[in-house]
Formats: C-alpha cells, structure tokens, sequence
C-alpha cells in the first residue's frame, strides 16, 4: 500500500472518529495535521473537549466503538480512562485527545505543536472531499486510457501463405504435366 492511500485511509478514520466526537457533545473538536518533521510520532492529533469526565468517557468510548464497528480499528493503546480528565486513544497513524475543558487549556496542545495545522472537522471533511474527488478523477482517466488502447486498431501481421494453396499450386502443375505427357505418348 502506498504512503498516499495510508494516508487517505487514516484521514477517513479521523473523518469518523471527529463524526463521534460531534455525535457525544465533543466541544471544540479540532484536527491538527501534523508537521511531516513530527509524523514520526503521529500524522493527525484530533483534540476534543468534554464538560464532565463521564462525558469524556463516553466520546472515547463512542471513538473506539465507531472506528472497530466501521473499519475494524482498534486503539494500540488507551490512557486516562479511569481518570477521565485526559483520555488518549492512540491509533498509531493519528491519536485522539479527550480532555475536560479546563485540562485541555492547562495542557494546550494545540500551542505546544506550533508547527501543525489547524482544521476544523468541516475543513478536514472539505479537504478529505477534495482529495477522494481528485483520486477518483485520476482513476477514470487512467480507465479511459486503458479502455481507448483497448479500442484503437493494432497493427496485425501479414498473413503467412498457407501449405493449401501451395499444395494446390503444385498439384496444378503436375496434373497439366500429366495431360502433356498423355497427350506427347499418344500422338506419338
């Protein structure tokens, strides 16, 4: 698989987990994409914020049930729950961040990663749009261009002389040779 569709298909589970963000009450969902100097460490963080921590616990858990439910997803690991006020779901490719209001303003992560860019889950999903557009777009001209080499004429072979032909060409000549000898052993 390459980087490019790696990287389609985590933005798509992004896509869903900011959906289950929105789904339980998440406030202040935010996505940052993350510098290709930090990918080493993640390609996405999705940031929500929660009012209470049983709420905290719910969007995680919201999170995690959508993501195995629609893709077979599974966390690589799960911090905080039992505290709630900072839960961690991490998915190697991107990591969401469920925190209460005022730990996620204590933490601030989205200052401590200066180098990420910002986006909205409207934004993401704007931009996710675009880019399975242009996807699409590139594999209709690559069939277009694979069914028009399919339709333009080929250049075939020249036709090989058949043995029957030749046979009969050569059977031709045997069959006067005949009637000439006949004709030369009679008149004389």
């Amino acid at each position: 698989m390459s980087t490019t569709e790696t990287r389609e298909q985590t933005r798509i589970l992004v896509q869903a987990a900011a959906a289950a963000c929105e789904d339980k009450k998440g406030e202040d969902t935010r996505i940052l994409e993350l510098d290709p100097i930090d990918s080493g460490l993640s390609d996405f963080f999705l940031i929500t914020s929660a009012t209470n921590d049983r709420q905290a616990v719910a969007i995680a858990d919201e999170i995690e049930h959508r993501l195995k439910k629609e893709f077979g997803a599974m966390p690589h690991s799960v911090e905080g729950r039992k505290r709630g006020d900072w839960i961690l779901l991490d998915y190697v490719d991107f990591v969401a961040h469920v925190f209460l209001t005022e730990r996620r303003a204590f933490y601030d992560i989205e200052r401590l990663r200066k180098s990420a860019r910002p986006l909205t889950p409207t934004e993401f999903d704007a931009e996710l749009k675009v880019a399975l557009a242009a996807k699409t777009r590139a594999a209709r001209g690559k069939a277009s261009k694979d069914s028009e080499a399919k339709k333009s004429p080929r250049k075939s072979a020249p036709k090989k002389a058949t043995a029957k032909p030749a046979a009969k060409k050569a059977a031709g000549v045997k069959s006067t040779a005949k009637k000439a000898a006949k004709k030369s052993a009679s008149r004389g």
